[in-house]
């Protein structure tokens, strides 16, 4: 019986409980007016993907993946002297030692190509001499300075003879030339050094005519030796005729 009364009152309490709230549900319900609704009337256009649109994406900021370069030959062995020169002068780390390694192969470098500069310059050098002197070649020219050198101890006739069979006749000029410094210089007439000039030689000969025969030949020697043109057998037996002439006058 006591149960039955409890379950009535449980019945009844659930029943007011929804009445109430539908009566609420009503009371918050609001009328609508139409023309207080905004309506967006304007024209929707689809977005449109370029086509190649991936191009734009292709630059290193839209690389995720990096991958680590393989290390060469060349990196290996910039580590290998870096290693080296960070134990041997005691630097404090590899990013220093890897500096001074650069500098020094920089400097290496620098060395080398002003070397092979030096190396064409004197290669020109040589070759213009052979052009200056005609036949002759750097050998000769060798030669030539030793015979100055040795002005004393040469036998000059019987050196323009070998020469003169071999048809260097420029050359035989030239051993006429040094063998009349080397007469002046026996008679006293001059006092002959290697590094004196022709006009040194003029200025210490006295005697008029000899001065004046020595000037002329200096003229034919520096005309035929230096000169760029080929030697004819008229001009060059006339300054030949010079020289011998020259030769007599200082004995």
């Amino acid at each position: 019986m006591n149960k039955l009364i409890l379950f009535f009152l449980l019945l009844t309490g659930v029943s007011s409980r929804s009445q109430d709230s539908l009566a609420v549900a009503k009371s918050s319900t609001m009328p609508i007016n139409e023309k207080e609704i905004l309506v967006d009337n304007s024209i929707i256009k689809p977005l449109k993907f370029d086509p190649n649109y991936k191009k734009s994406y292709q630059s290193s900021d839209f690389i995720y993946d990096v991958k680590i370069a393989e290390k060469g030959i060349w990196d290996r062995f910039l580590n290998w002297l870096s290693f080296w020169f960070k134990k041997i002068f005691g630097l404090p780390n590899m990013d220093v030692s890897g500096k001074y390694v650069n500098l020094t192969l920089k400097t290496i470098a620098i060395l080398l190509i002003v070397y092979v500069i030096y190396s064409i310059v004197k290669l020109i050098l040589n070759k213009e001499e052979q052009w200056i002197f005609g036949k002759s070649t750097a050998q000769k020219i060798l030669k030539y300075d030793d015979i100055e050198l040795n002005l004393k101890h040469i036998d000059f006739e019987k050196l323009i003879k070998d020469t003169l069979k071999s048809g260097e006749q420029r050359l035989a000029i030239r051993y006429y030339y040094l063998w009349l410094l080397k007469k002046m210089s026996e008679k006293n007439v001059i006092d002959w050094n290697p590094e004196k000039t022709n006009s040194d030689y003029l200025y210490e000969i006295k005697n008029e005519s000899i001065r004046n025969d020595f000037g002329y030949v200096s003229y034919l020697y520096n005309y035929i030796w230096y000169g760029e043109f080929d030697l004819d057998e008229i001009t060059f037996e006339k300054a030949k005729k010079t020289f011998e002439k020259t030769l007599q006058s200082i004995s």
